[in-house]
């Protein structure tokens, strides 16, 4: 039965092919047009996004403000050091042992206060000697003064002779030298015994003593005798620094280089606390350096300032000014230029070429490049690209409450400024 369908349908296969290659033909067609049509959509798809703007990105807001307008008074800087007023080495006169020391290392001592004593035994035996032949001459003019008064009462009578006359008057001159030499040795022993005993010789901080009780000490004069220790005035103190000729010159030019106000500030200290007038200008310039050395004498009541220190100076060296000051953050690098961004007419960023000044609070003195006028870019500098154009939303600069010098960059000029009148 199976035998038999099979070869009845055997006639018909090739109309089944037939239909069968039609069916292939028909769908090889409708894929192509297919994807004739999504070729066809793809292309208009990217015509019309080709078309089609792309949004605008949103303008950038920065904060601007007028520059503030303050009268600074101008400071140079610089850096120095603390030395004592006056410096003395304490060294004995004399020579001996010592016997005692009057002193607590570092403490503060008057002048004239006994700091060591010597063994002063054998001064004082020198000086009991000297006083005896201080009355052995005295006895001997007192003789010689009585022999020539008598023989001069006897000339009249010509009982004695003119030659035995100018004897006498010659021993009583003897006599007299004599009695100057003993008291002289007398001065000169009482010296020593004064000398036994070592006395500050100016008021100060003392040092720590470099020998002690017990120890044999030359004396003498200069630094032949030995060291006991020294003594620093502080109170007065003085603040020695290098100033450049440039600096120097201004500073005479302007009759600055005596008297003129200077204030200093330690290395842990934020603020000029420190208050003084230069006293001192040497007498000439390092041919090596080019440079001069000056000192400022600063009050030292407490005796914290000590000599060695290292401090922060500003001296006086301009009149008060009017100038304009704006945020230090504000000022940009270009290069080697110094610009602040201003924005102008319509918004469009420009770029503005400035000379700075020194810092006051925090906020930076602009010399030369832009007006009271301008509107400075303070906030969102990132933002402000010259040439393009912003949003600018006003705000104002904050003048600093009292004055709050801060360190310079090394590219800002040496100097700073303080407000003439803060409360403006």
């Amino acid at each position: 039965m199976f035998m038999f369908n099979s070869i009845k349908a055997a006639p018909d296969q090739p109309e089944n092919a037939d239909y069968i290659g039609s069916e292939k033909r028909n769908s090889k067609r409708w894929l192509a047009m297919v994807a004739i049509l999504i070729i066809v959509v793809a292309a208009w798809l990217l015509l019309s996004s080709a078309k089609a703007p792309a949004p605008a990105p949103p303008v950038p807001v920065v904060g601007v403000s007028a520059p503030l307008q303050r009268q600074i008074t101008q400071w140079d800087e610089f850096i120095g050091r603390f030395e004592a007023s006056r410096a003395v080495d304490v060294r004995p006169r004399v020579s001996g042992q010592i016997t005692a020391i009057h002193f607590t290392d570092g403490q503060f001592v008057r002048q004239g206060a006994p700091l060591f004593t010597l063994d002063s035994r054998s001064y004082r035996a020198a000086l009991a000697e000297a006083q005896a032949s201080v009355a052995t001459a005295s006895a001997s003019l007192n003789l010689a003064r009585s022999n020539l008064s008598r023989a001069q009462r006897l000339i009249s009578e010509d009982a004695v002779a003119k030659t035995e006359i100018d004897r006498l008057v010659a021993e009583v001159r003897a006599g007299e030298a004599a009695l100057a030499s003993a008291q002289a040795q007398v001065r000169s022993r009482s010296l020593d015994v004064q000398f036994s005993t070592v006395r500050a010789p100016i008021s100060g901080r003392i040092s720590d003593r470099r020998v002690d009780a017990g120890n044999l000490v030359g004396g003498g004069n200069g630094d032949s005798a030995t060291l006991l220790t020294t003594i620093n005035a502080l109170d007065p103190i003085h603040f020695t620094f290098d100033g450049s000729e440039a600096l120097f010159l201004k500073a005479k030019r302007e009759g600055l280089d005596r008297g003129a106000p200077v204030d200093v500030r330690l290395q842990d200290e934020s603020e000029y606390g420190w208050h003084g007038k230069l006293d001192f200008t040497d007498n000439a310039l390092d041919s090596r350096s080019g440079t001069i050395r000056a000192r400022a004498v600063i009050d030292n009541p407490q005796q914290f300032l000590t000599p060695g220190m290292f401090g922060n100076m500003r001296l006086q060296t301009g009149a008060k000014i009017d100038a304009l000051l704006v945020p230090d953050t504000a000022v940009q690098t270009d290069q080697t230029r110094k610009i602040l961004l201003v924005v102008g007419k319509g918004g469009k960023v420009v770029a503005k070429q400035v000379e700075l000044g020194a810092l006051v609070g925090g906020l930076r003195v602009i010399l030369k490049g832009v007006t009271a006028s301008d509107r400075i870019v303070i906030e969102g500098t990132q933002m402000a690209i010259p040439g393009t154009k912003v949003r600018a939303r006003n705000q104002r600069i904050a003048a600093p409450e009292k004055e709050a010098p801060s360190r310079q960059a090394l590219s800002s000029p040496a100097g700073q400024a303080t407000l003439s009148n803060p409360s403006l």
